[in-house]
């Protein structure tokens, strides 16, 4: 296991002692296979972020702990890491906690590991559910400020929320299906991921109200606990498709909208309008093919930066700012594709 990082980075960047570190790095044995990818994947992280180990400054350690699909959290690793050598005047580094989906005992329990082994701070994306917000109290408890990205936990001690607005977004998406379906008749498709996820459920909340003002004729079928995963996203829209023929357009709030398009062709029906977030790997491919016919999107760069930003001032690393405002909505078509994303 080559790498040119000494045994206390390494350690830190994985939150485990340095004697663990150092039995899995010789083989020594009587150590879990989950602890060896452990150390692992801290050589890979130091590996991805070597131009910040090697920049002096004051160094704080934030731990990315979210729950969403592996397409989101691909893009999320990729925008913090292009920002961090940018986050001056301290030294940031970043230790990832990703997963699909789960029980939210497993969640809680990642939150609790980083409290008791201690951070700089947590930037977090997870369902907003009593357990978590407690977790969120003990972390904060600890002297650990939380910043929450993408979806809220607006009852929780977190100290900042970064992302859009996502009632606004809903009625945006709205706005945009009322004019491109027009006076056609067709049932409309919502899906959400899970309804345990703030964001989602606010995005929902948008869409239905400025539909049900603007278009109340037009009937809308909502699914939710796909997980925003293919496997799981397939099966619930094609039975959806065959309980309703009437169904021609879909508002894509949680993902798996390759498996939507797929259980569309597999029914043999058109999906007139096809409106989805987040210009992820699979959402970029999808609008260049022309098989979306928007994606409201936001700058997850900025975003990120922020979250560090917020987390850097309660370090006292920078000086107090105003709150936080909402992310800036794009509403990208084919034709307006960002030159990063079109290079996906």
């Amino acid at each position: 296991m080559g790498h040119p990082f000494p045994i206390r980075e390494i350690a830190r960047q994985a939150g485990l002692s340095e004697a663990t570190v150092d039995r899995v790095l010789n083989g020594r044995g009587g150590v879990r296979e989950s602890t060896a990818r452990e150390v692992r994947q801290a050589i890979a992280d130091l590996d991805r972020q070597r131009t910040q180990v090697r920049l002096v400054g004051r160094t704080f350690m934030v731990d990315i702990v979210m729950q969403a699909p592996e397409r989101f959290t691909t893009a999320v690793r990729a925008a913090l890491e292009a920002e961090l050598p940018s986050l001056h005047p301290a030294v940031l580094r970043s230790r990832f906690h990703f997963r699909e989906t789960g029980p939210v005992g497993e969640l809680v329990a990642t939150l609790d590991r980083i409290a008791r082994r201690g951070s700089q701070g947590v930037i977090l994306k997870a369902p907003d559910v009593p357990e978590v917000t407690a977790a969120v109290g003990r972390l904060v408890a600890a002297g650990i400020p939380v910043v929450t990205l993408a979806t809220d936990l607006p009852a929780s001690a977190r100290l900042g929320y970064v992302g859009i607005d996502n009632r606004a977004a809903g009625a945006t998406a709205a706005y945009l299906m009322g004019q491109w379906l027009g006076d056609r008749p067709a049932h409309v498709l919502t899906s959400l991921s899970s309804g345990f996820f703030r964001n989602e459920e606010e995005r929902e909340m948008g869409f239905r109200a400025a539909m049900r003002a603007r278009h109340p004729a037009r009937t809308l079928v909502e699914i939710a606990e796909g997980q925003g995963l293919d496997a799981t996203q397939y099966d619930l829209v094609r039975a959806t498709l065959e309980r309703d023929p009437d169904i021609r357009a879909v508002y894509s709030i949680g993902g798996g909208n390759i498996a939507t398009l797929r259980a569309f062709e597999d029914v043999g029906r058109e999906c007139a309008v096809f409106v989805a977030h987040d210009l992820d790997h699979d959402n970029t491919r999808l609008l260049r093919e022309h098989r979306l016919s928007a994606v409201l999107h936001h700058d997850l760069r900025q975003d990120v930066r922020e979250a560090c930003h917020i987390v850097m001032r309660a370090q006292g690393a920078l000086p107090p700012a105003g709150p936080t405002l909402p992310s800036a909505i794009q509403v990208v078509t084919p034709y307006n594709m960002p030159p990063q994303a079109t290079a996906v």
